[in-house]
């Protein structure tokens, strides 16, 4: 009989690619990925993980073992829901995947509200990238993600994956004090072609929607700084290093020498909760957008 944990271990790796991006996303330690995958080794008297550089691979056995878990998981997903669905209260494990900003300014007020409304559901949150979020619902390695889009880029819609709006956040051009702009009452984009500018690194949303915005505004950014954390970009941003386009949420309040200033249009990203569609009727699920929806309105999402 395999162990499904086991399984769970082994599509988690295929999924993410990694044992470390399989422990983080599973709440575990690499190591404890990595004894899972061994006994599951022994089990199936089969080579799942062969040693590739610094990383590993799945053999070709482990790809169709870990095809074989994901159905697996799917028919246990069926059964849970069913059987909290029957209870009508939310209850079992959620696994949650948001974004750095929803993460630090969004999550922990809808943490705690989960925790004293319903002491019987478990839920973990695991920081996601955006760009894999949606991806990783579908898959069923978590339950729920907070995941944004922008204007010009709107959310993946894969089959099987439902959503629902929390929120609209704004993004304000945050320059230097003393900077040219620094007075004013608004800025059009068009005057930003001699900026340099801070922002995260490529393939992130953020640089990829930044970079696509001032191309469409007529010009190619002239990108000096790249960092991942909001409070970074502050920090440069206080040394007079550049200017930058930083949402609202989880951004917290502005370090001495930085000036927010509203861009006309303003720009919006839209935040939501996303699910398989087939999860639908947990409890669970239910309970845990209705908190980020009111949470979202708490903390200034329109």
């Amino acid at each position: 009989m395999l162990d499904l944990s086991r399984l769970r271990a082994l599509h988690a790796i295929s999924v993410h690619g990694s044992v470390a991006g399989a422990a983080a996303a599973l709440g575990y330690t690499p190591s404890a990925v990595s004894q899972q995958i061994t006994k599951l080794e022994r089990e199936t008297r089969t080579t799942l993980l062969e040693r590739r550089g610094r990383g590993v691979a799945l053999t070709e056995d482990a790809l169709h073992l870990a095809a074989t878990a994901q159905q697996l998981l799917a028919i246990v997903e069926h059964a849970e829901t069913t059987l909290e669905e029957r209870r009508g209260l939310p209850t079992g494990r959620l696994s949650i995947g948001a974004f750095a900003s929803a993460a630090r300014g969004l999550l922990p007020g809808v943490l705690a509200e989960l925790g004293r409304d319903h002491p019987a559901l478990d839920v973990r949150l695991t920081e996601v990238d955006p760009h894999l979020s949606v991806d990783l619902v579908a898959k069923g390695v978590i339950d729920l993600a907070v995941a944004h889009d922008w204007d010009i880029a709107p959310l993946p819609a894969p089959e099987g994956v439902a959503q629902a709006v929390i929120g609209d956040d704004r993004c304000d051009l945050l320059v230097p004090e003393g900077h040219r702009l620094a007075g004013r009452d608004a800025v059009r984009r068009e005057e930003l072609a001699k900026e340099r500018w801070i922002c995260q690194p490529p393939g992130t949303v953020c640089h990829d929607w930044l970079v696509r915005t001032l191309r469409a505004a007529g010009y190619e950014p002239d990108i000096r700084h790249q960092a991942e954390e909001n409070h970074t970009q502050l920090a440069l941003l206080a040394a007079g290093l550049g200017v930058a386009m930083i949402p609202r949420l989880g951004r917290g309040p502005l370090p001495a020498g930085v000036v927010a200033v509203r861009l006309d249009p303003v720009p919006v990203r839209r935040l939501y909760a996303v699910w398989r569609t087939e999860a639908a009727r947990r409890p669970a699920i239910t309970a845990a957008v209705t908190a980020l929806q009111g949470r979202g309105a708490r903390v200034g999402l329109v």
